[in-house]
């Protein structure tokens, strides 16, 4: 066999390798996780930093995961809700969840929606190791809105924050 035959003979026999193992891999992802889980892990929604939003916040998981979400508000509603972190796959798919859910709401909306177990649900579960990501997703939010709160009292400090 030639050189450039044997090359794409070793091509071929390691890009089987890899979708055999990725089918693997997924055949036991989905074992675990639900399908919205999987789309959200796929396709996560709202993973972008706001620029001057009108509320922000950054906390740090039990797990040492951090999570920053931003919202903008029109007309007293959420407009814009992004969010950005460096945790693991189930932190965003948590995060993608959170920010589908306040959208489109109110302040009170959002908050009363906005909870570990609204996560949960819409994710038809998640493990009992991946439960601390939903919660981390809901404070977050929580205190982007609480910010926006304290914001708005006093708009001027928006300028001196990081974000």
């Amino acid at each position: 066999m030639s050189p450039k035959k044997k090359n794409s003979a070793d091509n071929a026999d390691i890009e089987k390798f890899a979708r055999e193992l990725q089918d693997q891999i997924m055949e036991q992802i989905r074992k675990k996780y639900s399908e919205t889980v999987i789309d959200h892990w796929q396709n996560p929604r709202n993973f972008r930093k706001i620029e001057t939003p009108d509320g922000y916040a950054s906390v740090k998981g039990s797990c040492g995961d951090t999570m920053e979400m931003f919202i903008k508000m029109n007309r007293e509603k959420i407009s814009e809700c992004g969010f950005q972190t460096d945790g693991c796959g189930t932190t965003i798919v948590c995060g993608s969840v959170a920010t589908e859910l306040a959208l489109n709401k109110s302040f009170t909306e959002a908050l009363a929606r906005v909870s570990t177990d609204e996560i949960l649900k819409i994710l038809g579960g998640l493990p009992p190791a991946d439960i601390h990501c939903a919660e981390l997703a809901a404070e977050t939010l929580r205190r982007a809105l609480a910010d926006h709160l304290y914001q708005k009292q006093s708009p001027w400090k928006k300028h001196y924050r990081k974000s």
